[in-house]
């Protein structure tokens, strides 16, 4: 039963984990600076709140995941 609920959780975590990582926009802007959606200067070298917020849920998400994959063989080896 405990290893059905960590398995559930453990798929959770990493399906908002790949979204979170598919939201951060990388070096060079990703998609989005290829069809002009880079073009505001504004922010220029800085991080906003936002992707300040985005990085730290995206970290608690990976020590979650890591968590959930060490409790998943632990409970699943004995």
């Amino acid at each position: 039963m405990l290893d059905g609920i960590v398995a559930v959780l453990h798929l959770l975590v990493s399906l908002s984990l790949i979204f979170l990582i598919l939201l951060h926009a990388g070096k060079g802007g990703g998609m989005g600076d290829m069809f002009g959606g880079g073009m505001s200067s504004g922010n220029v070298g800085g991080s906003t709140v936002v992707e300040r917020n985005l990085d730290r849920l995206t970290v608690v998400l990976a020590v979650l995941f890591a968590v959930t994959t060490f409790t998943l063989t632990w409970l699943l080896a004995s």
